[in-house]
């Protein structure tokens, strides 16, 4: 009786260990698929996953997964192609715009010389005004062309963000005054250095200051501390959770900003990602506040 019992005690350990030793083949397999599939998202990479094991349940696993790799990889490929074709319409079709505009422009100068009368004059006028705004639109749009093909331009240098912003606040100040709009205005006494691009971030701050212009219900907060975080905010009651959500996205524009590309705080965006910084966006009862930060990279 104790032969039988210790023959049983036998079978069930290796019966154990056999599972033990197949639990840690499978551990293996998940970590090897795990690490995988994380590479294959972050890596532009045409292999697929393949595992070590030969368990067929661990292999009919991935390769389900390799059969979505490849779909997304599909979709991937399509997205950035359609992506180059759409950089290089914006690119050509803010060339081809500006030349005409100028010329339009040009010749209502010298129309405006020669005797007419005076509903001549205001059809002038209106033509005028129509096609200035035309021509600022074709210039965010050619501003826009410059930035996403020459990415890589970006010139770091050691920059004082106290001074640029100060010197963004005061190139607006005629048109701030204009909407009665008083800035307050609350900038860190201590230098903030970073390594950046001052024309790039003078860019960025003038985007700003446009957008508020555009959507303020009459006031406008702007704070740069100490760690580099700058915010702009200000009452816009005419906007929504999902429009906000939505401001930073190519060429989406709300109702209270028909005349624009929407290009403006994509712009921003681009610029402050090429410098290491980040962007957001919140709205929260009714007060719309954008957030920049630019972290202490030594250089």
């Amino acid at each position: 009786m104790e032969g039988w019992l210790w023959a049983l005690v036998c079978i069930m350990a290796m019966i154990t260990i056999a599972l033990l030793v197949k639990i840690c083949i499978l551990r293996k397999a998940a970590r090897e698929m795990a690490n995988a599939f994380a590479d294959k998202l972050t890596t532009d990479t045409n292999t697929l996953i393949d595992l070590s094991c030969n368990d067929r349940y661990m292999r009919k696993l991935a390769n389900a997964i390799n059969k979505e790799l490849r779909k997304l990889r599909t979709e991937r490929c399509r997205f950035q192609q359609g992506d180059f074709e759409l950089k290089n319409a914006v690119t050509n079709v803010s060339h081809d715009l500006r030349t005409p505009l100028t010329a339009i422009c040009g010749y209502l100068e010298l129309l405006e010389q020669e005797e007419k009368s005076e509903s001549v004059n205001r059809y002038i006028e209106i033509i005028k005004e129509r096609a200035d705004i035309l021509k600022q639109l074709s210039e965010e749009l050619f501003r826009y062309s410059v930035i996403i093909s020459t990415k890589d331009n970006i010139t770091m240098e050691q920059v004082i963000i106290n001074t640029v912003l100060e010197e963004s606040i005061a190139a607006f100040y005629t048109v701030l005054t204009e909407r009665n709009i008083v800035p307050e205005i609350q900038i860190s006494e201590t230098k903030v250095v970073r390594m950046l691009d001052r024309s790039a971030l003078s860019r960025v701050f003038s985007n700003l200051i446009s957008n508020v212009i555009k959507y303020s219900d009459g006031d406008l907060k702007i704070v740069l501390s100490e760690n580099g975080e700058i915010a702009f905010s200000n009452m816009a009651s005419g906007l929504d959770e999902i429009q906000v959500g939505r401001l930073f996205d190519r060429f989406y524009t709300v109702e209270a900003a028909r005349k624009s590309t929407g290009l403006g705080l994509t712009i921003s965006k681009t610029l402050v990602e090429q410098m290491k910084g980040t962007i957001s966006a919140t709205y929260e009862n009714n007060r719309l506040s954008i957030h920049i930060f630019f972290p202490d990279i030594k250089k």
